[in-house]
């Protein structure tokens, strides 16, 4: 029996999550059960009893508002929790049409994929500013070079996944967890695929960011993070070598002239060479150590992997008696 669970991610969606959630299914013909979940992240309107009144089957509720990513891994938790073979994410503010669910879980049920995205026409989106789609375009470029995927739209949070896949993904950024899942999904050798959706007619502003600047100073932080924590030798050092290589070059035209002419008045160039070659080769070494912290990373996740499907066995798979949860 294959249950299917889509959950959403609330912050203050009393106005549009009962727009949201008339139009996801109640049964699909891929699976045998399709259930709702609601993550509330502390919110402070009337979301939670929009929800119950339109027949959400769990509700996660976190103490306070956490923001976006531990919302979406609480709801992975809570859906796993429940019994989820296959997870949905979508969000409150009905931006993607949920009609197209049977086609972004389709790859997971006929076993050709572990995660699916969903792709969105972002050259058609007319909200969407010329900076912002060419922002979508570097996201998603980075997340490619970073992953060793091909997928066109990696910040779409229109997506599904597998209960292997999702027992196996961690987050670590606070902001968004688009990109770095998909990042995860690549290192771990995780089937991932993408297809195209539709998009529903614009209903609000995006909560994610007030304006341009902060979105841009957000996306690229989150880039750099995302580097440093999954490429960090060849983030540290490829410049360190860049560095050193100059230094030693530098190091070489005192030493030619020193033997030459002397050397009077290059003494800068001495002082030059030494301070590059010292910073190249110490970011060469902050690359090592930072490459042998993921290794541990890596193992400490795999571990935990096995660790959930043990303990998985052992419960047999039963959900909790009750729908709510509450997170820590």
């Amino acid at each position: 029996m294959t249950k299917l669970i889509i959950q959403i991610p609330c912050h203050n969606e009393e106005e549009l999550l009962s727009v949201t959630l008339k139009a996801l299914p109640r049964s699909l013909q891929e699976v045998d059960e399709v259930q709702w979940l609601i993550i509330d992240d502390g919110s402070t309107d009337e979301t939670i009893e929009v929800a119950k009144a339109n027949g959400v089957d769990h509700i996660v509720t976190l103490p306070c508002h956490q923001g976006l990513a531990k919302a979406f891994m609480a709801g992975l938790e809570g859906s796993l929790r429940a019994g989820a073979d296959i997870i949905v994410n979508t969000d409150a503010d009905n931006q993607y049409c949920a009609a197209d669910i049977p086609k972004l879980i389709q790859p997971i049920v006929e076993g050709k994929a572990e995660i699916v995205v969903g792709s969105r026409p972002i050259r058609d989106i007319e909200h969407f500013s010329s900076t912002k789609k060419i922002l979508q375009k570097l996201g998603s470029a980075v997340v490619r070079l970073a992953s060793r995927t091909s997928l066109p739209d990696a910040p779409s949070g229109f997506r599904a996944f597998s209960r292997n896949a999702a027992m196996r993904l961690h987050v670590f950024n606070e902001y968004t967890y688009t990109l770095e899942t998909i990042i995860q999904a690549g290192q771990k050798s995780m089937a991932i695929t993408s297809v195209p959706v539709r998009i529903n007619p614009y209903s609000r502003p995006s909560r994610l960011f007030r304006n341009i600047p902060t979105y841009l100073h957000r996306q690229l932080s989150t880039i750099v993070r995302i580097f440093m924590t999954y490429r960090p030798f060849r983030f540290f050092a490829v410049p360190g070598i860049v560095l050193f290589s100059g230094g030693f070059a530098i190091g070489l035209r005192f030493l030619y002239y020193y033997l030459t002419v002397g050397g009077e008045g290059k003494v800068q160039s001495l002082i030059l060479a030494s301070l590059l070659m010292g910073s190249g080769f110490f970011l060469v070494v902050v690359g090592l150590l930072a490459d042998l912290i993921g290794v541990n990373r890596n193992l400490l996740e795999r571990l935990d992997w096995k660790v959930q499907q043990l303990d998985e066995k052992l419960q047999n798979r039963k959900p909790t008696a009750s729908g709510d949860w509450h997170m820590l």
